[in-house]
């Protein structure tokens, strides 16, 4: 079950969206996080209405209960209305949260990957890439809260934290997280430009987003 008492999260912009249903029609997933997607469909909706949101990742369905947030008419093609609308996650069952979680880290891990050839995005070799894809998954050892690491004047500072929330100027993670691969995180993270910040934050979500479950 995916509970949040966040109004905001972190999410991947697709480069390709992803076909979905929502209910008994068709809609496209434009970006999608762990706590909810941006998705466009025909007709309107308004704050508050709930929604079954299915769509398919490695031949196997992901489904939550989703509500939206908020929704605003785009265009009228021929007679139909479209509409973009944030929704925010509010159940699933733990397979479809896994099934994101896995969906999340291997798109986030292409975009980085990708970003190697760029000077100003470089992250260095794959073992960044082999962190991001770790973050998440279920560990040996469960510890309560979470860690904040805050990159201020070229030093991390590591903070114990009750908030699940990602900084700016850093990621949170759950307080299980191995420290060396954490600190390869970190190294990630200096190397990484803008954007690559944000989505190495997005995919420290899958580690907050796990330990917030129930044991």
């Amino acid at each position: 079950m995916v509970t949040h008492d966040r109004r905001e999260f972190q999410r991947l912009r697709l480069a390709k969206p992803i076909i979905a249903q929502l209910d008994d029609q068709n809609a496209l997933i434009l970006d999608i996080g762990v706590g909810g997607a941006y998705i466009e469909h025909y007709g309107t909706t308004e704050p508050g209405r709930r929604y079954r949101l299915l769509f398919r990742w490695n031949g196997e369905d992901v489904e939550f209960i989703a509500e939206v947030i908020r929704s605003a008419e785009v265009r009228r093609p021929g007679s139909d209305v479209a509409s973009h609308t944030a929704l925010r996650f509010v159940d699933s069952t733990p397979e479809s949260d896994l099934r994101l979680q896995d969906m999340m880290a291997t798109f986030v891990g292409k975009v980085l990957a990708a970003q190697k050839a760029n000077a100003s995005g470089d992250i260095g070799d794959s073992a960044g890439l082999r962190i991001l894809a770790q973050l998440g998954e279920a560990r040996r050892i469960r510890s309560r809260g979470y860690v904040a690491y805050h990159l201020k004047d070229g030093r991390w500072w590591r903070v114990p934290t009750d908030s699940p929330l990602q900084p700016p100027d850093g990621f949170t993670v759950a307080a299980y997280e191995d420290e060396e691969e954490l600190a390869e995180l970190c190294n990630t993270y200096m190397a990484a430009n803008d954007e690559g910040r944000r989505l190495i934050r997005l995919v420290a979500e899958l580690s907050v987003l796990s330990a917030r479950k129930p044991t």
